[in-house]
């Protein structure tokens, strides 16, 4: 298989540019060249009427003989009696036969052709032919010229080159300086990026001082690293959290047994099964939310129907019994588009969060605002600082209060419920209220089939 050869910009741009002009100097060069030959052959044609004109005045003055002598005017001529002789010639057809059979018709003052090898002259010829009165007779004057060559004269087309190839390489020269300066920068982006690696990922590529799209390039390659550092910063914190929320289960299982083992006769082994298995769940707790979170944050989109939020409310409460009591307030045919068991999950974290940190009561509220399907879920417990609203959907972040009201929780329940939110098109806020956190999901309503 041939590879096809990769021209670099610079040389793209630089041959464009280089065809572009050298096509507009020629169509520039032959348009030059062509009015001068205009102009040469209509110079020529004057002088051949006049000239026939001073002709016509020595017949019908009856100076045959000066013309005969060949003292009037330097031309190609013939004059022509009623019997088709030719009774005075001069030029280069001086003595030689009638060059032309033609002549002016009835009305006509003169007439002209254009003949190719005449007798006589060598090459092609405009001939222009008068009419003239002469003893009462109709005579006929010919006047030929030589026709103009297509090049004039040999220098214009060699100065027309020489302006066309100077003009070119000019062309040439500017153009592969400009989009060398101009792509410097480009090379200068481009090495700075193949050195970034994720050890050195705070560097930045250089913004040209131009206003222009490379410019605009560069700052759109630092915004986009900008965004990696975030990411790459999120992945090492998460790593680093993730770490140590299954080091701790781990640990804490292993220090039990090794306790157990140093005196295996005393130890209560149910006891320290229990506590071994509820290390376990809670690793087995983290390992659920990491998984999810991955399949979350892959794309892997929900398997869209059609679920009613009421309903779905309904069930889950009646489905766990919680330590606070949970006051719905559902409004009907309030529906959505989405996967019914991820909206679970989404309201089952909602639910255990508030559950946690509500002192009686949960409020659970499901309405539509127009095309949105709206879900509540309000607890009437001490409520979330505003500067923290964020910070408790970053993974494993867990605020004081909520590590010394559950020391077990893994603090992905929240930043899953924001992942499946954002998944099904929505979004999950924490908003003001007078009493407690009140969380709210808004998701685009979809109809009833």
């Amino acid at each position: 298989m041939i590879e096809r050869r990769a021209w670099s910009i610079r040389l793209r741009m630089t041959l464009l540019a280089t065809l572009v002009s050298a096509l507009v100097c020629g169509g520039v060069a032959a348009l030059i060249v062509a009015t001068a030959r205009q102009h040469d052959e209509d110079r020529r044609h004057e002088r051949a009427v006049v000239a026939a004109l001073r002709i016509q005045s020595e017949v019908e003055q009856d100076h045959l003989a000066a013309l005969a002598s060949g003292r009037l005017p330097p031309a190609l001529f013939q004059v022509v009696d009623a019997g088709g002789r030719v009774a005075a010639s001069g030029g280069l057809i001086r003595g030689a036969p009638r060059i032309a059979s033609f002549a002016p018709r009835a009305g006509e003052v003169y007439t002209a052709r254009r003949l190719c090898s005449p007798v006589g002259i060598h090459g092609c010829v405009e001939v222009v032919a008068f009419r003239v009165r002469h003893a009462g007779d109709t005579w006929t004057v010919y006047v030929a010229h030589l026709l103009t060559p297509w090049y004039v004269r040999p220098r214009i087309p060699l100065l027309a080159l020489g302006i066309a190839m100077i003009i070119v390489g000019a062309t040439a020269f500017l153009t592969w300086r400009t989009v060398n300066r101009t792509l410097a920068p480009v090379g200068a982006i481009r090495t700075e990026l193949a050195e970034i690696t994720a050890k050195s990922s705070g560097r930045r590529v250089p913004v040209p001082h131009n206003h222009d799209e490379i410019r605009l390039l560069a700052e759109t390659v630092n915004a986009t690293l900008d965004r990696l550092d975030g990411a790459l910063e999120k992945q090492r914190r998460f790593t680093s959290d993730a770490s140590h929320d299954l080091r701790s289960p781990i640990t804490a299982a292993r220090t039990q047994i090794e306790e157990a083992l140093l005196a295996p006769d005393e130890m209560d082994w149910v006891e320290v099964a229990h506590g071994v298995l509820n290390s376990l769940e809670r690793l087995q707790a983290i390992v659920t939310d990491l998984l999810e979170l991955a399949r979350l944050d892959a794309g892997n989109g929900p398997n869209r129907e059609v679920v009613d939020l009421a309903a779905l409310v309904s069930i889950e409460l009646g489905r766990a019994e919680r330590t606070k009591e949970v006051v719905p307030h559902l409004a009907m045919d309030v529906t959505v588009r989405g996967e019914r068991l991820r909206l679970s999950r989404l309201l089952t974290n909602l639910l255990d969060n508030a559950e946690r940190h509500a002192e009686s009561r949960i409020e659970v509220r499901v309405r539509a605002e127009g095309d949105t399907a709206v879900l509540e879920v309000q607890d009437d417990g001490d409520g979330i600082a505003e500067k923290n609203r964020e910070v408790v959907f970053e993974r494993f972040a867990r605020l004081k209060a909520s590590r010394e009201k559950d020391a077990n929780g893994t603090g992905l329940g929240l930043p899953i419920a924001l992942q499946i939110a954002r998944a099904h098109g929505g979004t999950l806020r924490i908003e003001d209220s007078p009493k407690g956190a009140r969380f709210v999901l808004r998701l685009p309503k979809a109809a009833r089939p």
